[in-house]
């Protein structure tokens, strides 16, 4: 597989370098994490600006019809520079959702108003005991003249509190049609009996627990018109995860050289202590995970963009995940013991990485569940004795 960027993909990452170093310089950073929102419309409307927001969209509805691997410089500098907008679960999940499943009537009234940025998106599925069980969905949407009523719990949603609309999963009842019985429905965030609790999560980003409290919606709120939604679910789960697979990817690769930039500057016994043997075999430890980790990145973006069977597809992410998720949790943690006393201040940008990759270690399945599911995905060895 050829892992170098294409001319495109080159100059994306470059105006993305730009806009980082230009309004997302860590001290805004701070501000913006500390700001009701949790996030900026300012730089929301940037990314709209620059055509992010319509990046993995497609072209008739106001994208650029990219994949997930033309979002990984994107991803990789959401990562570096810690952005908290909610560029994943708008664009990444919930708009996928949207384009690969809506009607042509729900993508012509909603992806071209994401790629301007001027509507956000989330998509509540994760319930109390799921577990990252993607078939585990106990709300229910009893039909209702017309329409359906939903009701149910959905529990810390991405950006929901932020969301002016809400891709929910519920059961309709409908398994016995030859379906899951599990369907998509469009919900105002603002609708009568919707219930959004927020809060603020480890790593600064935001999420929200959703209650439904028999919330009607009309029939054109179904996403499309079937009752099998979960291939369609484990797919657009796949594919974020690969996308927080890139975004580990750019924050391994900030965490490094922040530490060696400490190395380097930080003196002891006369010396800088990066002269120390011991300490360049620990960095040399990093900088190989950070090289595996972009690898395997890589691969978990071609396979939900090129894979069509669900099985090799689900495996190949699964790897990646693995040794995505083991990577946070020894790069992070080298990382602030090699800064000492210092990594662990709030002041120091070098905390605020090791809390975001200790959530995307978690995000979307850790590193126990997608081993099961690699291992439960692997063919049985039939070879002969």
């Amino acid at each position: 597989m050829n892992f170098d960027p294409t001319e495109e993909q080159r100059l994306l990452a470059a105006s993305i370098a730009r806009f980082v170093d230009r309004d997302y310089t860590f001290e805004a950073r701070r501000a913006i994490v500390a700001s009701p929102a949790g996030f900026s419309p300012t730089v929301w409307r940037t990314l709209a600006e620059l055509g992010l927001l319509g990046l993995t969209l497609p072209v008739e509805h106001g994208g650029f019809g990219g994949g997930a691997q033309d979002a990984m410089s994107l991803m990789s500098a959401i990562g570096e520079a810690l952005i908290v907008e909610p560029w994943l679960a708008t664009v990444g999940t919930a708009a996928q959702l949207v384009a690969r499943g809506g009607t042509d009537a729900q993508k012509r009234r909603l992806l071209p108003a994401v790629a301007e940025g001027t509507i956000t998106l989330a998509f509540a599925h994760a319930e109390p005991g799921a577990r990252h069980d993607v078939a585990h969905v106990t709300t229910c949407a009893d039909a209702d003249g017309g329409g359906h009523a939903l009701t149910g719990h959905k529990c810390a949603i991405a950006h929901a509190d932020a969301a002016d609309l809400l891709v929910v999963s519920a059961r309709t009842g409908a398994a016995g049609a030859g379906g899951s019985g599990v369907a998509l429905f469009l919900v105002d965030r603002a609708a009568a009996g919707v219930r959004v609790t927020p809060r603020r999560m480890l790593d600064g980003t935001r999420a929200a627990d959703v209650a439904l409290d028999a919330v009607r919606v009309p029939a054109d709120a179904r996403l499309g018109a079937g009752d099998d939604a979960l291939p369609l679910i484990a797919h657009v789960i796949d594919f974020a995860t690969a996308l927080v697979c890139a975004e580990a990817a750019g924050a391994i690769g900030a965490a490094n050289r922040d530490t060696l930039e400490y190395l380097k500057t930080r003196r002891q016994f006369g010396v800088p202590i990066g002269s120390f043997q011991a300490l360049q075999h620990r960095m040399v430890d990093m900088t190989i995970e950070h090289e595996q980790v972009r690898s395997m990145a890589r691969l978990a973006c071609a396979a939900v963009d090129g894979t069509q069977d669900a099985a090799a597809r689900a495996r190949i992410v699964s790897a990646a995940k693995v040794k995505v998720a083991d990577a946070c949790r020894r790069v992070s943690q080298e990382s602030v013991q090699l800064h000492g006393g210092m990594g662990m201040t709030a002041e120091l940008k070098i905390s605020h990485t090791f809390r975001r990759l200790t959530a995307i270690a978690q995000q979307f399945g850790d590193a126990d569940h997608h081993l099961e599911r690699f291992a439960a995905l692997s063919p049985l060895d039939e070879s002969p004795e």
